[in-house]
């Protein structure tokens, strides 16, 4: 599955011309939004079927500035699932350059409109099916 790309924003530049720190989170929900797109669970169908899921953690390995204008490829794998907690890895490369710019996780639970915790095995199977090949097919 090939990953998202994100264009550098000037808006998203600081005064020294790089990319602030707190956007790569920003892109790593974008990359997870299309990620999810791909795979056939849209955030909006996620949402319609009473499923949220709420970040519960997030962890980013800076490795290389960007700066405006350039491309990021984002690729987004299922590090782990086993039911109630998916862990999402990200990888982020400069698409002109192949260099790594960052390493990332993000933890998430699946919960209802009242905060309350799903199990996806017993009330979304296909979800949890697709997770789990997902974190088990990974390259």
């Amino acid at each position: 599955m090939k990953g998202y790309i994100h264009k550098v924003q000037y808006y998203e530049t600081d005064k020294m011309g790089i990319t602030h720190h707190s956007n790569y989170i920003r892109w790593m929900e974008e990359a997870r939004v299309d990620f999810l797109e791909k795979i056939g669970f849209s955030y909006a169908k996620l949402e319609s079927d009473g499923i949220i899921a709420p970040v519960i953690g997030i962890n980013c390995e800076y490795k290389e500035s960007t700066k405006f204008s350039d491309e990021i490829l984002i690729e987004t794998n299922v590090k782990e699932f086993k039911g109630v907690r998916l862990v999402l890895e990200y990888v982020m490369t400069n698409n002109k350059t192949g260099r790594l710019v960052l390493k990332g996780i993000s933890e998430h639970c699946f919960v209802d409109e009242k905060s309350k915790p799903i199990i996806l095995k017993k009330k979304f199977p296909e979800l949890d099916k697709t997770l789990k090949e997902s974190a088990i097919n990974r390259p």
